[in-house]
């Protein structure tokens, strides 16, 4: 069998005079093996937080990018274009929930400004699970635990990573909560386009770009980790360890769960063709 962690290899470039899509990908330490090698290609990445790559798309700012997977149900005709993704099989050590009182009695929730999929996980997780449905307050980029009162918090991306100070009852690893829940792994994020956008020259790049970056994770935390206040191993762990960067057929089985569970709480548009979407019978 190939290994398919070996450097693939590049796909031809794109037809001359060829425009390509204005891309947009997260801005966190977790995509970087996502779009390793794109500006050695010639591809021009814009760099946002995943709440306002979603709203970029949805404005016509942005032809493809890397969007909350809930937005995928959440959006205007969008597609899926790619099997690179951002999920995990277990802990993903960068989605954590903060809780100052137990799950049950929690009344108030404070979500990241840059979560979507994020904090509707949460909110699925603490309803289907403990049968609470709090009032939700969006926590400004910057903010910290100690800004709000609320119940339980939501930080993502690389403020989740470092962990935070402070005296809580229980934290919660949300990606790890889902697979201990569900059995199946969580898709935090995908590449997904407008309807009607041409991606024939892109597809082929965002997967040679993932499976560049996988083939090259220990370079890569030797690049981020002194930024992202973490030591090399740690980095290389956090990126081999908790992340997973391929949608297989068990991960589009997640998809398909995660819209059923956000449908039944009015979190996504009820009576979308599911199947379709995410490419799984359901």
């Amino acid at each position: 069998m190939p290994n398919r962690f070996l450097r693939p290899a590049v796909p031809a470039a794109p037809p001359a005079g060829m425009p390509l899509p204005r891309i947009g990908a997260v801005q966190y330490l977790n995509t970087r093996p996502l779009v390793h090698g794109l500006a050695g290609r010639g591809v021009r990445v814009e760099y946002d937080l995943p709440s306002r790559l979603a709203d970029r798309l949805a404005a016509g700012e942005l032809d493809v990018a890397l969007i909350p997977s809930i937005e995928v149900f959440r959006g205007d005709g969008y597609r899926i274009v790619s099997d690179a993704c951002i999920g995990c099989r277990g802990p993903v050590m960068s989605v954590k929930l903060y809780f100052r009182t137990r799950p049950g009695d929690v009344a108030t929730l404070a979500v990241d400004e840059g979560s979507r999929t994020s904090a509707t996980l949460a909110r699925i997780l603490l309803a289907e699970r403990h049968g609470v449905m709090p009032r939700v307050d969006v926590l400004p980029i910057g903010a910290g635990l100690a800004d709000t009162a609320a119940d339980a918090v939501l930080l993502i991306g690389d403020r989740a990573i470092g962990g935070q100070r402070g005296s809580f009852q229980l934290v919660w690893d949300l990606g790890d909560e889902w697979v201990r829940w569900t059995g199946l792994p969580f898709v935090f994020a995908v590449w997904a386009a407008r309807r009607g956008v041409d991606v024939s020259a892109i597809e082929p790049l965002l997967a040679w770009a993932r499976d560049s970056g996988r083939a090259h994770l220990a370079a890569i935390a030797a690049v981020e980790a002194a930024s992202h206040g973490l030591t090399v191993p740690q980095c290389l762990g956090y990126l081999r360890d908790n992340l997973h960067y391929e949608v297989g057929p068990r991960e589009r089985a997640a998809l398909a769960r995660f819209y059923r569970h956000a449908e039944a709480f009015a979190l996504a548009p009820a009576g979308l063709d599911v199947s379709a979407m995410v490419g799984v019978v359901v």
